[in-house]
């Protein structure tokens, strides 16, 4: 999933931030990087060839050799049964390669969900979605178990303390007050077998937010975090890492009322991940497979990059995700980015190479740890039956339609405006509603720095590297 924030956005009610700059250029050293795959690991492959061949050889060499008969005449008779033994034994050997693979694969099947299991027993968990009052809440029965995916900008670890000033210089940006919640996707996965659908909420969007009023849709985590953690210093708790993790509880209920309201879907579950855990989680798959259609930079973010395809983790990764300036469409593109690297991501980590791989996988476990906060009803096993689909490109990103972008709210905020009764059509299409609405996005009508489409340009799903802007 993509952690995926930007430190120009404004502090709640404040100016945008353009503190970002040239601190991509720092040499430190990563804020406790796993290590890479690629160094660490033994190359299982070819392990694996090595048993394979070693077991169809020895299945071969078993068949003893017998005399070949002759007639009484000294003539030899016809060499057919022979080449039928060899038939027999080639046979046998490719038995025996099946046999081997078909139980490499059960294995290694059996250590990935044992390994899920793990995880559920020991991943941070939020309540965000128990608290809910019914009396506003969409129906469950919504046609999809819907997923929501988010990325935060905080600069705390998991454990709520503040992120040292080398590690905020490694993920390229710096020390900022508040949150904001600049990644929202709704992963929709149809109950009637349909393919899934990642819905990407631009970060802009112009909402009614629980603190009141309207506002920014990546405003409501934060602005909500910050009234609780007020709240609990006024009632005496001075611990401020146990400030942040009950302030952060406040703020996801907020977020996830949010989105039920624009959206009229009931969020199942819930995924979150911060800057520093995107970091560790590209550093642990050992880079992200991406492609853009032309070079692109711009020093607030930290992006420098080349044309074509390449490899992005780390550092480079928040780049790429959290880019939005010196781009064709702004913001839009940015979003399209995001799907696109999720798309690779979500491709790679459940792809063979990755599930089948011990230490790639105890890597990535590990990393999880350290990275994501789920609702405690995620069921890490059952959604990974649901996910084989994913792997063979079964899924699609779109974005909610929007009506312009770049306009003006009374209070001079640059914002992303939307039909309400549109965005509450398209999204349920996908789960196939009837709504008479057209499950495709809809066309942006103003300009501001991002004129154009809320359409990607090229259709993102999950089996195979897209180029884009």
């Amino acid at each position: 999933m993509t952690g995926v924030t930007d430190s120009d956005d404004r502090d709640p009610g404040a100016g945008e931030d353009e503190n970002t700059g040239a601190e991509h250029e720092t040499t430190a050293d990563p804020p406790e990087p796993a290590d890479s795959p690629e160094s660490s690991q033994p190359d299982e492959t070819d392990e694996t060839d090595e048993v394979v061949a070693t077991g169809a050889t020895g299945t071969a060499d078993t068949q003893k050799p017998e005399p070949t008969p002759h007639s009484r005449s000294g003539v030899a008779a016809p060499l057919a049964p022979r080449r039928r033994r060899k038939g027999r034994a080639r046979r046998a050997a490719v038995r025996t390669l099946v046999a081997l693979l078909s139980a490499t694969a059960l294995v290694a099947t059996g250590y990935a969900y044992a390994t899920l299991d793990r995880v559920q027993d020991n991943v941070r968990t939020t309540d965000a979605l128990i608290e809910q009052d019914e009396s506003v809440a969409p129906p469950q029965d919504d046609g999809a178990t819907d997923i929501l995916l988010v990325g935060t900008d905080a600069r705390t670890d998991m454990q709520g303390h503040p992120l040292p000033l080398e590690v905020l210089k490694e993920l390229r940006t710096e020390s900022k007050a508040g949150i904001n919640t600049d990644t929202l996707i709704l992963l929709r996965i149809p109950k009637d077998g349909g393919e899934p659908t990642g819905v990407s909420i631009p970060r802009d969007t112009w909402v009614d937010v629980p603190h009141g009023g309207n506002d920014k849709i990546n405003s409501a985590y934060g602005v909500a975090k910050a009234a609780a953690a007020a709240e609990l210093r006024a009632e005496g708790m001075n611990d401020q890492a146990e400030i942040e993790r009950e302030s952060d509880q406040a703020g996801r209920r907020a977020l996830v009322r949010t989105v039920q309201d624009l959206t009229r879907v009931r969020v199942d579950h819930y995924a979150e991940v911060s800057l520093l855990g995107f970091y560790l989680l590209t550093e642990a798959l050992g880079g992200v497979d991406v492609c853009l259609n032309q070079p692109t930079e711009d020093k607030d973010s930290g992006a420098d990059f080349r044309a074509g395809p390449q490899v992005v983790s780390g550092g480079e990764a928040l780049s790429f995700v959290r880019q939005r300036k010196n781009l064709p469409r702004g913001d839009l593109d940015r979003i399209v980015r995001q799907q696109a690297f999720l798309a690779s991501a979500l491709h790679q980590v459940l792809s063979a190479g990755t599930l089948t791989s011990p230490s790639k996988l105890n890597e990535l476990v590990d990393t999880v740890h350290r990275s994501l906060v789920l609702d405690p009803d995620l069921d890490l096993l059952e959604f990974a039956e649901q996910a084989k689909g994913i792997a063979s490109g079964d899924i699609s990103f779109v974005t909610i339609p929007v009506v312009t972008v770049g306009s003006r709210s009374p209070d001079g905020q640059s914002i992303i405006e939307v039909d309400e009764a549109a965005v509450r059509g398209f999204v349920a299409a996908l789960a196939g509603r009837d709504t008479g609405t057209t499950p495709t996005s809809a066309p942006a009508q103003g300009g501001g720095s991002a004129a154009g489409s809320a359409r990607a340009q090229t259709e993102i799903t999950a089996d195979g590297v897209v180029c884009v802007n």
